[in-house]
């Protein structure tokens, strides 16, 4: 199972890191082994300066299609990443480490919803996001994905970060809700930092 994660798939984020807007989609991958259920994680301790970045997640199922959505945390190594995008170098040391995709629960994915999400820490608005609000749309991104990846059953596509990402510390609790085109709250999922 592979995670297939975009980058810059909102053009204020893109802006609030001083990066250029893409022109297709930014894929980079998370291994499979980085995925956390539940509502509590350890801090990683070897971590310069961990970032939370919230996206929707969605999973394929057997016929390769999008079949179920949630929210996930890409956490990130900013300092790290910063210093590996100076060198030219992957960012797989900033993305890809131990415990860097906390995961929700799945619940059905309805290709006709329009989807919002938020984020709280520590009981304080830090992010809202809008699947309207995306340079690319579901559909391009499976598009490409298809078009050019290795696609399996299982397989999760994180599909960008809004702006208003920061960095968080050991004991900040994270709130994030899904919510549906009548505001109807569809996930609603805690995350603890021990």
């Amino acid at each position: 199972m592979s995670i297939w994660c975009v980058g810059r798939n909102y053009a204020e984020h893109a802006k609030e890191l001083g990066n250029s807007v893409p022109t297709q989609p930014l894929f980079f991958l998370k291994s499979s082994s980085t995925l956390v259920h539940g509502n509590s994680m350890p801090y990683p301790t070897h971590v310069l300066s961990l970032h939370y970045e919230l996206e929707m997640a969605f999973r394929f199922d057997e016929k390769l299609r999008l079949s179920h959505i949630a929210l996930a945390l890409d956490l990130t190594d900013r300092q790290r990443q910063n210093d590996l995008k100076a060198k030219g170098e992957p960012w797989t040391l900033a993305k890809s480490f131990k415990n860097s995709c906390p995961i929700s629960p799945w619940i059905p994915f309805d290709s006709n919803e329009i989807y919002t999400f938020e984020l709280q820490i520590n009981g304080q608005k830090k992010q809202v996001g809008d699947q309207n609000l995306m340079i690319f749309k579901w559909p391009e991104l499976v598009s490409f994905l298809h078009l050019h990846f290795p696609i399996t059953e299982g397989d999760i596509l994180l599909s960008g970060t809004p702006s208003g990402v920061g960095s968080i510390q050991k004991g900040d609790v994270l709130k994030s809700v899904l919510k549906n085109q009548k505001q109807q709250i569809l996930i609603e999922w805690t995350l603890k930092i021990e």
